[in-house]
């Protein structure tokens, strides 16, 4: 047995609600631009359909059923739902509803990342912004699964399915403890601390920064002396503010308050850190394409 919704079409409740409205055949069928015999075909065809008489016709006039009043009030939920949920799909394929997934590496969220996100919300108020710390590694892993939508990564090394954009270059800068006898008034260059032991990014979470950080120490005749290793700015800063190592970090993550540490800025080195923005080619997501008109 075919069921009422097989055979019910928008069509039909548009009929109905019109003729529901105006009670009158001619001037609904001239609403409708339609003829007055097939108002009155379509509205017998939907009786049949629902087993249900919607009108009491007379001479006279043409007034709701009991079934037909509360038919109403469902038809018109039914066109509003739809109506509404099409509306939604094409807010959705222009990109101005929706969900938008960013990884990002810590020291991305100091400085670069947040105006960006702040812009991007106040002329897309209606996305949903879902936001994921991740390692490097862990973001290309994430965007081939389409985890997330885009990544903000310290790495240029990705697969050709992967679209890379560099999006911002900044500074080392040094970080040594609060009462280390070097400062910037007599700091000269990196070279000067050979002897120190260091604390650094894991090779394997970020391998262009980890390699930027070796190229830079041999520029000045030395290679660094690891004595921990850690992706976590907070713990780097502690850990060197228990003189357990100096390091070397992007200047947006220094952290000039809430540790016994100093920074010097290393400006007059050739190595500086990027960040890149990464996303997958084949990434159809609306809400991405307007997010990364404003990197």
């Amino acid at each position: 047995m075919i069921s009422k919704t097989n055979q019910l079409e928008f069509r039909l409740l548009r009929y109905f609600l019109v003729l529901a409205e105006n009670l009158h055949y001619t001037q609904s069928a001239e609403i409708l631009f339609i003829s007055q015999s097939a108002l009155s075909q379509q509205i017998k065809h939907l009786e049949v359909i629902l087993g249900e008489q919607l009108f009491k016709r007379t001479n006279r006039k043409v007034a709701l059923t009991k079934a037909g009043v509360l038919f109403e009030v469902e038809a018109k939920r039914i066109l509003k739902q739809v109506d509404d949920s099409l509306e939604h799909w094409q807010l959705q394929l222009n990109g101005e509803v929706g969900q938008l997934t960013i990884g990002f590496v810590g020291s991305a969220m100091y400085r670069y990342l947040p105006p960006i996100i702040k812009k991007y919300s106040a002329s897309q108020p209606k996305i949903n912004l879902k936001l994921e710390e991740l390692i490097n590694k862990e973001q290309l892993k994430a965007l081939e699964n389409d985890a997330i939508d885009v990544g903000f990564m310290r790495s240029n090394s990705v697969t050709s399915n992967m679209q890379l954009k560099l999006v911002y270059s900044e500074n080392f800068s040094l970080v040594l403890p609060e009462d280390h006898p070097i400062d910037s008034a007599n700091f000269t260059n990196i070279g000067t601390l050979s002897e120190e032991y260091f604390i650094l990014f894991p090779n394997e979470n970020s391998p262009l920064y980890y390699q930027q950080i070796l190229n830079l120490c041999a520029e000045y005749g030395f290679s660094p002396k690891i004595s921990h290793k850690s992706i976590h700015g907070p713990t780097i800063f502690k850990l060197v503010e228990n003189k357990m190592g100096i390091a070397i970090v992007p200047n947006s993550l220094r952290d000039d308050f809430n540790y016994k540490i100093k920074f010097i800025e290393l400006k007059n080195v050739t190595h500086t850190t990027s960040l890149f923005a990464v996303w997958k080619k084949e990434n159809k997501n609306a809400a991405l394409q307007h997010f990364l008109a404003q990197l």
